[in-house]
């Protein structure tokens, strides 16, 4: 397998049991809302930067906000900057989200630190990190 799909895998089952632990504590976000909404910046986004940083089309991305919206997860608000343009925020239900996902991703990152081991978890960290440098546009 190449090296892209090595990655994606992981990321992929990780990606999952973060929604479904999401989804049992009470929140109803499907995969295509859930990177939608985990780009929205913490003081707002502009609906144009969440469709470069969730990589679909502003129209998509403006159907996966509306939806957001209707979960009471986002608020469109004036943008401070331009009065002409609006900003997607992250509403405090959104935010009460947030704990449940990290807890399984520790939950994850332990699992697979105790199949690997310490040492070649830490050098993983270290070489995505190094990797990161280098292609990620919104670093």
């Amino acid at each position: 397998m190449n090296i892209g799909l090595l990655l994606y895998i992981p990321y992929r089952h990780l990606e999952n049991r973060v929604l479904d632990a999401i989804d049992a504590a009470g929140f109803d976000v499907t995969v295509s809302q859930a990177r939608v909404l985990q780009r929205v910046a913490e003081h707002g986004s502009r609906l144009t930067e969440l469709a470069e940083a969730a990589q679909v089309t502003k129209q998509t991305a403006g159907f996966l906000v509306d939806q957001l919206e209707k979960a009471g997860l986002v608020q469109r608000v004036p943008d401070p900057t331009d009065g002409r343009a609006r900003l997607v925020r992250l509403t405090d239900k959104a935010r009460e989200a947030v704990p449940v996902g990290t807890a399984e991703i520790e939950r994850i990152e332990a699992e697979w630190e105790q199949h690997v081991g310490k040492r070649k978890m830490a050098q993983l960290r270290e070489t995505l990190q190094k990797l990161c440098e280098i292609t990620d546009p919104y670093r």
